[in-house]
């Protein structure tokens, strides 16, 4: 199937999930004690950022990093670079007092300086579960003086995650689990992710197997690879395909040649911090990629 197969009632429903993680339950300012001054944060990580908006604490971002897309107001916030390659001059700069990033944030001497100068950093731990998701939401909850508002965004996504988990069990009963092979290639040189990933634990929510196994992170994509995997899906972000020049281009990959996903042009393609950031929207996320691994 390909990647425009989607039914557009499904969306609709979908939408409203994402919409019930992402702002449902926010809160005006007003709430909160007249004159008590709210926590300066700033969020590192596309996902950390969405839960604050969720909380309703956007009037307290004074900066994110560059993954930080999601909602569209976020684009419009100060950016103090790459999760990856942080700067403390430049996070001092916006004088926060707290900054909330993931452990695959640094490098760790400039967390440390942060530290020293005075400043709260809340680390997450991201090990691509669902606690990963819960964890985020209380770090935030905390640092921007809204555990109330947390523990009841917490218990909605809880219930939606039961509830997706009780289905794609069932759905999956007695049936056969789609091997999916998932590749990263927003450069010419694509690779294809094995154990320990967040691609590797999304394709398990969703119902499906990791074609690919026996090594943790990235690899790059050879044909002796993708012959030997024999995936019936692919799946890759839309950022990958644009990086490629579109669907056909993509397929026109000489090693995707070799596998079943190839004769059925069978292709999913998703948001990646939709897909793989772990965040609010993680529920509505694994809702759409399981019905379409179904229909794959």
């Amino acid at each position: 199937m390909s990647h425009g197969n989607f039914r557009p009632g499904r969306r609709d429903a979908l939408r409203g999930l994402a919409l019930a993680a992402t702002g449902a339950l926010a809160l005006p300012a007003a709430v909160f004690a007249a004159g008590k001054a709210q926590p300066r944060l700033i969020t590192i990580s596309g996902a950390i950022t969405e839960v604050a908006y969720a909380l309703g604490a956007q009037d307290q971002i004074v900066a994110t990093d560059t993954t930080s897309l999601f909602p569209a107001a976020a684009l419009a916030t100060p950016k103090v670079g790459y999760m990856r390659q942080l700067s403390a001059e430049g996070l001092l700069s916006m004088k926060p007092d707290a900054v909330i990033a993931t452990t695959e944030s640094g490098p760790p001497v400039v967390l440390d300086q942060l530290r020293s100068a005075g400043v709260k950093v809340e680390l997450i731990e991201a090990d691509h579960t669902w606690a990963e998701v819960q964890r985020k939401v209380s770090a935030v909850g905390r640092a921007a003086a809204r555990e109330a508002l947390a523990q009841s965004l917490q218990r909605r996504l809880d219930a939606q995650w039961a509830e997706l988990q009780q289905r794609v069990t069932g759905d999956m009963a007695g049936k056969r689990k789609p091997r999916v092979l998932f590749v990263l290639s927003h450069s010419a040189s694509p690779q294809v992710s094995g154990e320990k990933t967040a691609a590797n634990a999304v394709i398990g929510f969703a119902g499906g197997i990791n074609c690919l196994s026996g090594f943790a992170g990235y690899r790059p994509m050879t044909a002796e690879a993708m012959a030997s995997a024999a995936p019936d899906v692919i799946l890759t972000s839309d950022q990958s395909i644009e990086a490629h020049g579109g669907v056909e281009r993509f397929w026109q990959r000489p090693e995707l040649a070799l596998t079943p996903a190839f004769a059925k042009r069978s292709l999913i393609t998703m948001d990646a911090l939709l897909m793989l950031g772990f965040g609010p929207r993680l529920p509505a996320a694994m809702d759409e990629l399981h019905r379409r691994l179904l229909a794959a």
